[in-house]
């Protein structure tokens, strides 16, 4: 048994055989390092960084998608759909899994096996593969904590601290795995907050390739809606919601190169999992919609509701279906929208509208497994009150603007 001289002694024996010392040299990549994170020269490129993942994720989607999916769905797919369907063109069956028999794209047929297959792979898939891969890369590559610390002053704001970025970011490609993210954040105020403002103010990757294909002169509208509204919900539930909101201790690593065969499985995880939760919501939402077509049912509600959407919110009352299969797929809702002669600024309320509405169902799911009972309704209160505040307080912008 060795006295506390004896372990110091042979502590310095391994340390001397162990440890070199030498001098030390400043690197490219320590000097990289440093820029990154000081907010003089890091939140330029921050912004950078964060134009480029955007770019390249419009660019990736649309070249996909208009280069080739597009081609293969309308010139081929659906000529030999609507040819080989064994029901009649005047037939329920027909109408409800092929659709309109005068359709002569996917998009405007809204059939199970047209509009509901090409949104999944013609549209949402590639904007699904794009956002993954770019995030996978500054994930593995150390950038993101980096963008953590560059942006804690601001989410501290809010109730939140840098690594909130994490879920936000996330959430831009699913809601899903955002919710199960949030688990990050220390405290149960940051978790439900992060969680509740995700579900209402961010659109997922789904959403975001529909929007940029069918509305891409209005995006950017929404999309500053949206922000505003993340930032004011979190600035009120922060002051709201009892509970701690800690400092950040984040130990950053250095910048590496992401391996292919680590980037190759994660993007495989990440977007083989779409497959068993997007397509089978995806297909049933437009069966369901268009069941509640042929009974009346559409129609029904919207002249119900239709005081409230034209009064309050000032859309057509239409979008009654688009805020129902908004419960099902935020980016078959978006879609559907599409079709809906309305001007500008009503196009802009009706999405966002959808987009602040009940989170997917899949999403509605997880904020009740992650956040339990109370933690669900609290976010549910939440979200029924800025749906009517803040959908009312769009209307008025626009009266005030005087495009109303």
């Amino acid at each position: 048994m060795l006295d506390v001289e004896q372990r110091w002694e042979l502590i310095d024996k391994i340390a001397k055989r162990t440890i070199k010392f030498g001098k030390y040299r400043h690197t490219l990549q320590d000097a990289i390092a440093e820029i990154t994170v000081k907010p003089l020269t890091g939140i330029p490129i921050a912004i950078a960084v964060l134009y480029g993942f955007w770019a390249f994720f419009v660019a990736f989607a649309r070249f996909s998608t208009d280069g080739f999916l597009v081609k293969l769905f309308d010139m081929h797919w659906l000529p030999w759909l609507q040819e080989v369907f064994p029901a009649g063109k005047e037939s329920w069956l027909y109408y409800i899994f092929v659709g309109d028999p005068l359709a002569e794209n996917c998009f405007e047929a809204f059939g199970m096996l047209t509009s509901g297959l090409f949104v999944v792979i013609g549209v949402v898939l590639p904007a699904i593969v794009a956002f993954y891969l770019v995030l996978i890369v500054l994930e593995d590559s150390g950038y993101l904590p980096r963008l953590a610390v560059l942006i804690d002053t601001v989410l501290h704001k809010i109730g939140l601290h840098g690594y909130a970025i994490v879920p936000s970011i996330l959430s831009l490609g699913c809601n899903v795995p955002a919710c199960t993210a949030c688990r990050i954040l220390e405290t149960k105020k940051q978790r439900f907050i992060m969680r509740t403002i995700l579900a209402i103010f961010i659109p997922c990757g789904a959403q975001l390739g529909i929007m940029l294909k069918v509305i891409p002169e209005t995006v950017g509208w929404v999309i500053l809606y949206l922000l505003a509204g993340y930032f004011i919900l979190g600035f009120i539930l922060s002051r709201i919601v009892p509970g701690e909101s800690p400092e950040l201790l984040l130990d950053i690593p250095s910048y590496q190169r992401p391996t292919f065969s680590n980037v190759g499985r994660k993007l495989w995880v990440r977007t083989s999992s779409f497959f068993t939760t997007a397509i089978p919501f995806v297909l049933l939402g437009v069966i369901i919609i268009n069941v509640l077509h042929l009974t009346g049912v559409i129609d029904w509600l919207a002249t119900g509701l239709g005081p409230l959407l034209s009064g309050w919110f000032g859309v057509p009352k239409e979008t009654v279906g688009a805020l129902i299969v908004a419960f099902l797929r935020k980016d078959l809702a978006v879609a559907q929208l599409s079709a809906i002669e309305m001007t500008k600024y009503q196009m802009v309320t009706s999405v966002v509208l959808v987009s602040i509405y009940f989170p997917c169902i899949a999403t509605f799911v997880m904020l009740l497994k992650e956040g339990g009972v109370k933690g669900f309704l609290g976010s549910l209160a939440a979200l029924v009150a800025t749906v009517f505040l803040y959908g009312g307080l769009l209307h008025l912008i626009w009266i005030l603007l005087g495009v109303a």
